[in-house]
């Protein structure tokens, strides 16, 4: 038995996305709980460690890194290329995952006739948009962003588990701070915010403040560049029930 194969088989068990560290641990643990049992099971019986041998391969797991465990990760990813599976290995905001491939995902969806793709209206799009480059960020300030009042839009999106209340700002009136979810992440197919397209550039956007809703000209010149682009059907691997 090798190390992949453990790999591959907490994988497919789990029913939630694995993290390195915790397949790092579980293949460490195991490995030792069999070593310190074969031992407490040799001297119960009186016997040596040498009449009640354990697999040579068991006691070096105990020593697993997780640089291994990553190594591995690519390895399997790269197998399932090669041999043209249907499915893969998905890193999402909490860890690892079997999914299906995209390509697949409509037939997939047949397994959950009761649920619909539900889609993102633009207006939700830029407003989301705002609070994901710009959290965490107060109701105002993406108002100001968008020129336009957005209590519809961010009701919906928290409502959707989008965006959440991260605190409340230093400000008159101690306004809410809103922030992203790992739902988004999930929803976009990003493993964090710094994944985003052109992350580090569109944070450094200057803003306008609650009172510059518009510029002289009566254009919203930075509404049009924080933009993002939900995974489509066709890009988004479809999950698999272990």
């Amino acid at each position: 038995m090798e190390l992949i194969s453990i790999v591959e088989a907490l994988l497919f068990a789990s029913q939630e996305p694995l993290g390195v560290p915790q397949m790092c641990a579980a293949v460490q643990e195991t490995a030792k709980d069999i070593v310190q049992a074969a031992a407490e099971s040799a001297a119960a019986d009186g016997t040596t460690g040498e009449s009640r041998p354990i697999p040579e391969w068991v006691a070096p797991l105990a020593e697993t890194t997780e640089e291994q465990v990553r190594a591995i990760l690519d390895e399997l990813i790269a197998r399932y290329e090669a041999e043209k599976h249907s499915f893969t290995l998905v890193e999402r905001a909490n860890g690892w995952r079997i999914a299906a491939r995209g390509e697949y995902a409509e037939w997939c969806r047949a397994l959950y006739p009761g649920k619909k793709i539900q889609r993102l209206s633009q207006p939700a799009l830029e407003t989301l948009a705002i609070v994901a480059y710009r959290q965490p960020i107060t109701k105002a300030g993406v108002e100001a962003v968008r020129g336009v009042s957005v209590d519809a839009m961010m009701q919906q999106l928290t409502d959707r588990g989008l965006i959440k209340i991260e605190g409340r700002a230093d400000l008159p009136g101690r306004p809410l701070l809103y922030g992203t979810t790992e739902a988004f992440l999930d929803y976009f197919g990003v493993r964090s915010l710094d994944d985003m397209p052109n992350a580090s550039e569109l944070r450094r956007v200057k803003l306008p403040a609650a009172d510059e809703q518009a510029a002289p000209n009566g254009e919203q010149p930075q509404e049009q560049q924080l933009s993002l682009a939900p995974v489509t059907a066709s890009e988004e691997a479809a999950p698999v029930e272990a």
